[in-house]
């Protein structure tokens, strides 16, 4: 429920009324940065594999997928690097999804077939994030 913050000032006698809005009341989420660091030539693969299995195993177990990136530059990775942002209603949410797509045998398929010909990626980054109280995205 949002409240609205309601002062009113007299200016030059005329009463002026400022709405101010209240802090979003909403529960904040926790949000995942994740990043992927690939051997040359298999980004093409990783996409695949999101595209076809990943993104929709990951939604099936309570994760929501807010978006995916690229870099654009070569000193970023460009080519080489997948970045893509999770959100979960709590952090106990966030461990919960990834052990449930651990184990899931579709993702274990999954993984071993497209890793046939060696792993999809050589690093992976994760930072759990909190929104700021001025955060648009909460």
């Amino acid at each position: 429920m949002r409240v609205a913050l309601v002062l009113s000032v007299a200016l030059l006698g005329l009463a002026v009324t400022i709405a101010a809005p209240a802090r979003d009341a909403r529960p904040a989420r926790v949000f995942e940065l994740r990043t992927y660091h690939t051997p040359d030539g298999k980004l093409v693969d990783l996409h695949k594999r999101f595209r076809d299995h990943t993104c929709a195993l990951l939604t099936k177990h309570g994760a929501e997928l807010v978006g995916f990136w690229t870099p654009t530059d070569e000193k970023d990775g460009k080519d080489r690097t997948l970045v893509y942002l999770v959100a979960y209603p709590s952090r106990e949410a966030a461990t919960a999804t990834w052990q449930a797509f651990r184990d899931d045998p579709e993702w274990k398929r999954a993984k071993a077939e497209s890793e046939v010909d060696g792993p999809l990626t050589e690093k992976v980054e994760s930072v759990y994030l909190e929104p700021t109280d001025y955060s648009a995205m909460r």
